[in-house]
């Protein structure tokens, strides 16, 4: 039963492992001047007000105070599947040794067979030693 639990937690942590590995995310920052303002990873950013409106009419461009930065976190994209058969002997017996050694370590204890759990002595009626005024010295 243990054995089944301990076996659900690791497939399900290596399942979650391999899922976070693989994600790839873009976090967008949006700077005013040298403030940041805002930032994204799943939405877009939002931005201050201050961006440059392009007007056909204004000769005279200005610069904008405001800037965003992109960072793009790629996950792996390429996932190797290896067959026990491609290792060579020593790692053979080294994965082999680990792998029976880990599966025997969360083996239950056996209950030990105890005889005299149950018994109960006689109940004495006199004392045979102040009897028969036998004493230790």
């Amino acid at each position: 039963m243990k054995k089944k639990q301990v076996h659900k937690v690791f497939s399900v942590a290596m399942a979650i492992l391999v899922l976070l590995s693989t994600i790839s995310l873009t976090v967008v920052k949006h700077y005013c001047g040298d403030n940041l303002i805002d930032v994204a990873v799943f939405t877009e950013v939002e931005k201050c007000g201050m961006e440059m409106k392009d007007h056909a009419q204004t000769s005279v461009e200005k610069k904008s105070c405001c800037k965003d930065e992109v960072e793009v976190v790629q996950g792996q994209d390429n996932l190797n599947t290896s067959d026990f058969d491609k290792l060579d002997f020593g790692q053979k017996v080294f994965l082999s040794s680990f792998v029976y050694s880990y599966i025997h370590l969360f083996q239950g204890e056996t209950k030990a067979n105890v005889p005299h759990e149950y018994y109960t002595p006689p109940s004495l009626i006199a004392d045979m030693q102040v009897l028969n005024q036998v004493f230790v010295i």
